[in-house]
């Protein structure tokens, strides 16, 4: 048993993980142009979310409905979460003009990179919440500090003009080394684990169940290349999202606060961040916003 759960479990997550891997690495517009790229991203994100279903149903079957309904919220709150990295990633690529199949390569080792950071952060964060309570705070005073620099136009979107500064900064520094993806790759990386720096703590206020914690994160983030490519399009409409991602976090930190003396169901909480997504993002799409280049 590790973290409560059978290592065959485990296993089978990270045999399945690697299978994702290497089908994504051989889809069509990875090495070479695809007429419909953004149809072949689409219909990849789609087989994705459905194979996190099929996890959530088995988590159902052999857990129970409670660690299921937790995966649930911590991947839909994961994948919400994303989107932000993907307008960071439209400037780096921007910044060092890598081309779509380059971008590819980028982000396929940038997610493989980002399994192994997203590991140690949650096995640290977990480790702390089991040994000390006043973490609890910590955390949830954080995610209200998020939310609060979100809705103030801390959105990746929102700070293109100006920032983000320090991947503005690397691009400047590593311009030079134009026929190497490893600045990218390490600027892809750079990106994530300052974003899992809100991400993570979010999901620990839906779940501290080690095994539910990771798996979703790992499932969100696994399908982070192919919406990048699916929304490339679309990025710049999405001028207000940020309201809404400052929203669920304030959502999700009051949750924390408050859980030793109010219990939010877990159904209510998906409701809740269901709600305020969807009308941010329908707000977002019918008053379209331009997105500002490096």
């Amino acid at each position: 048993m590790i973290a409560g759960v059978s290592w065959v479990w485990w296993l089978g997550f990270h045999a399945v993980v690697a299978a994702l891997l290497l089908a994504d690495s051989l889809l069509p517009g990875h090495r070479r142009p695809t007429r419909y790229p953004q149809a072949f991203a689409w219909l990849w994100t789609a087989a994705l979310v459905l194979a996190a279903t099929g996890f959530a149903a088995w988590i159902a079957i052999a857990k129970g409905r409670q660690p299921a309904l937790e995966f649930v919220a911590g991947y839909a709150i994961e994948t919400s979460l994303s989107v932000d990295n993907l307008f960071v990633f439209m400037v780096i690529f921007q910044g060092f003009r890598i081309s779509p199949q380059r971008q590819h390569n980028a982000l396929l080792w940038g997610v493989a990179g980002a399994v192994v950071l997203r590991a140690l952060f949650i096995a640290a964060g977990i480790t702390l919440l089991q040994r000390f309570d006043w973490i609890t705070w910590i955390f949830g005073l954080f995610l209200l500090y998020a939310a609060w620099r979100l809705v103030r136009g801390g959105s990746a979107h929102a700070a293109i003009p100006q920032a983000p500064a320090a991947v503005r900064n690397l691009i400047r520094k590593l311009q030079p080394a134009k026929g190497s993806l490893l600045p990218v790759i390490l600027a892809v990386e750079v990106t994530d684990v300052l974003f899992a720096v809100d991400s993570i703590p979010a999901v620990l206020a839906i779940s501290h169940n080690p095994f539910v914690v990771y798996t979703s994160n790992i499932l969100a983030i696994l399908g982070l290349r192919s919406l990048y490519f699916a929304l490339a399009s679309l990025l710049d409409r999405f001028r207000y999202l940020h309201y809404g991602l400052g929203a669920m976090l304030a959502f999700v930190a009051l949750k924390m606060l408050a859980a030793r003396w109010v219990e939010v169901p877990i159904t209510a909480s998906l409701v809740i961040m269901g709600a305020i997504l969807t009308l941010c993002a329908v707000v977002s799409w019918f008053a379209p916003g331009k997105m500002a280049t490096l």
